[in-house]
């Protein structure tokens, strides 16, 4: 919803605008358009640029439940900075759960991932697996999963429960 619905109080005479505000608006939010974002691009030890490549993230809240998807296109002048990289959220994560999410690398090829929320946190960190037996998960970097270049691609969706 848009804003928390208004308490009614008892006898009160309610007007066409009332309801079309209470009813019909907070109704129509669950069909609207996603809202747009441009999500922090960090790195653990140097922040990355996306320069002349595209960062761009969407949302779409009803009540504390939250979808995002974000998309990290590289470019021909973007840097990679050092250290794990994180990718910020519209609004900060529910102080309960660890919340996962899908991510997707496409560079020489196409490797799913895990997109993990801490509870409490504002920003999302990407995890891949490793060649390693059993897989274990390593942050996604520079060079994890690939060794990123222009035209690669880091694709996200999550779903989760917002603090408010």
């Amino acid at each position: 919803m848009t804003f928390a619905p208004r308490t009614w109080v008892v006898g009160e005479v309610v007007s066409a605008a009332t309801m079309n505000q209470e009813i019909r608006d907070q109704f129509n939010t669950f069909f609207g358009a996603w809202t747009t974002y441009t999500p922090a691009w960090t790195g653990a030890t140097t922040n990355p640029a996306i320069n002349n490549g595209s960062l761009t993230g969407r949302y779409m809240k009803v009540g504390r439940t939250c979808d995002v998807r974000i998309e990290v296109l590289m470019g021909s002048t973007t840097t990679y900075g050092n250290g794990g990289w994180s990718l910020s959220l519209p609004f900060a994560a529910a102080a309960t759960d660890q919340q996962l999410g899908i991510v997707h690398a496409h560079q020489s090829q196409r490797i799913q991932g895990a997109f993990t929320i801490a509870a409490g946190a504002t920003v999302g960190l990407a995890f891949f697996p490793t060649t390693a037996s059993p897989t274990n998960l390593n942050w996604v970097a520079s060079t994890v999963p690939v060794t990123w270049a222009a035209g690669g691609r880091l694709s996200v969706f999550c779903r989760y429960e917002t603090a408010s």
